[in-house]
């Protein structure tokens, strides 16, 4: 599946045709080494469920498929790609049995790439894969039609008038040994200009660090900071959420700020609040800048998720790996569906469940400074927390692709 110098193991192709014969399975994969100036180590892959569409999902570079099964495939297929051809073939594929992991070392590979995770992430809206991220979209869109996943561009109307809040907005914090950054996060917070009341809802997580006494001194001096320590003990960025928008001084929309990033300039929150009276939706994702924290801006610069659209965005997102930042959210609807209790891939989760129903709204300038420093939790994760990540969520599109699937059958 890339460039790549392979060498195969002790009977490995054997074992490949063996499987493929004994099993009718038409396409195999299997776990490698990687060889790096001449050290060896184990890279695992994992298995492929129904919602594995990303289109980077990591086979490894030997993929082996029956011949007959790819010839089928390659004559059914609907379009033309230049760059999604492998992607469109592998999801027509997968509609008559999903491809198979030999969970075994079977070969060995020098790798091209040898980025860090926390480089690799940001591939996709690198704008400079525009072009073939278009490809991808329509190959995914193609074959969500094709299984009965594909949503139509028509969603649930919104109201705002549901319920009575403290105060309109609410900045969502949650923190966990962030001593040197969360003062920076409340202060961007606290500059926000806005004609419309709003608070921050700190929650703590039970910091062991100076976190927790530097929330509380600022506490005294903002009081619009209201700084939550929970009961429980078992919650993760996800449960912490949860506190905060079931806190009773929790506004009509929750907005979303990491605990080492700020928002751009002052305008933030009432840009994000503006939208959801704008595009009549239930969430909005706003673009934000990548930099060091030193605030120096680092590639790729801007993320300002420009694949979304109104018609398809719902759809698409069910091929990518997250929706954007920051993110606000009306606070009734995330209040039915909550956020998952993990801290990896709660924010797609949540997002996947609202676009089945709702509009999400974009905005497409820099609102938000994504700080990437060593001590982000993706910064440069080992192969085994890579893959912990990616199951999830694949595991969290395969929830939502049945969900979609049992919605289409109810409306006939």
């Amino acid at each position: 599946t890339r460039e790549s110098k392979i060498s195969f193991g002790m009977f490995a192709l054997d074992r490949f045709l063996e499987l493929a014969s004994g099993t009718g399975s038409a396409m195999f994969y299997s776990d490698y080494f990687d060889r790096i100036e001449g050290k060896i180590s184990g890279h695992p892959v994992i298995d492929y469920q129904p919602g594995s569409l990303r289109d980077d999902f990591e086979f490894g570079p030997v993929l082996f498929i029956d011949s007959q099964a790819l010839m089928q495939a390659a004559g059914s297929l609907r379009e033309s790609l230049a760059f999604g051809g492998l992607y469109q073939l592998r999801l027509k594929l997968s509609q008559s049995g999903m491809p198979q992991r030999i969970p075994e070392y079977l070969y060995a590979v020098e790798p091209v790439d040898t980025r860090v995770s926390g480089k690799k992430m940001f591939d996709y809206v690198d704008p400079k894969n525009r072009e073939v991220q278009m490809e991808m979209e329509k190959a995914a869109t193609l074959h969500l039609k094709e299984i009965g996943a594909y949503l139509e561009p028509e969603f649930e109307s919104i109201s705002f008038d549901e319920g009575e809040f403290p105060v309109e907005a609410s900045v969502i914090i949650p923190v966990l040994n962030r001593e040197k950054t969360v003062a920076d996060a409340i202060e961007s917070v606290m500059l926000q200009e806005t004609d419309f009341d709003f608070n921050l809802i700190l929650v703590d997580n039970h910091s062991t660090d100076r976190t927790s006494s530097i929330v509380s001194d600022l506490a005294k001096k903002y009081p619009r900071l209201i700084h939550v320590i929970p009961d429980r003990r078992d919650l993760g960025i996800g449960g912490c959420w949860n506190v905060g928008i079931h806190h009773p001084q929790c506004g009509k929309f929750a907005v979303q700020l990491d605990s080492d990033d700020l928002y751009s300039d002052k305008d933030t929150l009432k840009h994000m609040v503006a939208a959801f009276y704008e595009q009549q939706c239930a969430m909005v994702v706003g673009s934000y800048q990548m930099c060091n924290f030193k605030l120096e801006e680092i590639p790729p610069g801007l993320v300002d998720h420009k694949e979304w659209t109104p018609e398809n965005g719902r759809n698409n997102a069910l091929r990518i790996n997250g929706l954007g930042a920051p993110r606000a959210f009306y606070t009734p609807v995330l209040r039915e569906i909550n956020v998952p209790n993990v801290s990896y891939g709660e924010d797609y989760g949540v997002g996947l469940a609202i676009s089945r129903r709702f509009q999400i709204g974009r905005i497409y300038k820099s609102l938000y400074l994504c700080r990437r420093w060593e001590e982000n939790s993706d910064a440069s994760l080992s192969i085994e927390a890579q893959n912990k990540h990616n199951i999830y969520k694949d595991r969290l599109r395969t929830f939502e692709l049945n969900a979609r699937i049992k919605l289409n059958r109810i409306k006939g």
